[in-house]
C-alpha cells in the first residue's frame, strides 16, 4: 500500500471530497469540504483523485491550511451557501405571456435563485481557470473583460440576494 502525502485529494464514500492535511503511522487526517477535519485509517476505502508524494512531513499547519483553501477553491464544485432575500423565500416566479389565453409558467423562486448561484459559481471557476492558464496576458485581460460584462448583465438579479457581498458586480462596481 502506497502512503499518500499531504495535499493529496481524495473522495471518501461517507465524507465526500477532501484533502489530506496530515499523515500518521495509522491514519490520514483529511479536511473534507462537507464535514471538516476527519481522521480515517490508512487502509480506508476511498478514491484517490490526485496523489501527492509522501515525503512532505516538514510542512507547517499554516502552510497546509493556506494550501487547502486554495485547493478547495480551485477544484471544488461545491458552492458557498448564499441566502435568498427573506422577502422572496417560498415565493414563485411567474412568466405571463402577452397572449392571456396562454397559460403562465410558474417556477419556485428558490429554484430560480439556485440556478443564478450556479451560473455565478461557474463564472468564478472560469475566471480562476483563465488566470492560471497558459494564455498570454492580453488574452487573459480580454477574457476577464467579457466575464466582467457578463457579471454586469446579471446585476438585475441582485434584488434576490440577502447579502450585498454576494451580489454581482459589473464594470462600474469594480
Amino acid at each position: 500500500m502506497k502512503i499518500l502525502g499531504i495535499g493529496s485529494r481524495i473522495n471518501h464514500p461517507e465524507y465526500g471530497k477532501g484533502v489530506v492535511t496530515n499523515v500518521t503511522s495509522q491514519h490520514y487526517w483529511v479536511t473534507f469540504i462537507e464535514s471538516g477535519l476527519e481522521t480515517i485509517d490508512l487502509d480506508s476505502d476511498f478514491e484517490v483523485i490526485e496523489a501527492a508524494d509522501g515525503d512532505v512531513d516538514t510542512i507547517s499547519f499554516a502552510e497546509v491550511e493556506s494550501s487547502l483553501v486554495q485547493i478547495l477553491k480551485r477544484w471544488s464544485d461545491v458552492s458557498e451557501v448564499v441566502p435568498i432575500a427573506d422577502k422572496y423565500k417560498g415565493g414563485k416566479l411567474i412568466l405571463q405571456p402577452a397572449d392571456e389565453s396562454l397559460k403562465p409558467y410558474e417556477l419556485p423562486i428558490d429554484k430560480f435563485f439556485n440556478k443564478i448561484i450556479m451560473v455565478r459559481d461557474r463564472l468564478r471557476v472560469m475566471e480562476q481557470r483563465i488566470n492560471t492558464s497558459d494564455l498570454d496576458e492580453q488574452q487573459k485581460v480580454d477574457l476577464q473583460q467579457y466575464i466582467t460584462r457578463i457579471y454586469g448583465s446579471l446585476t438585475s438579479f441582485n434584488v434576490l440576494f440577502k447579502s450585498k457581498s454576494h451580489q454581482f458586480v459589473g464594470q462600474r462596481g469594480k
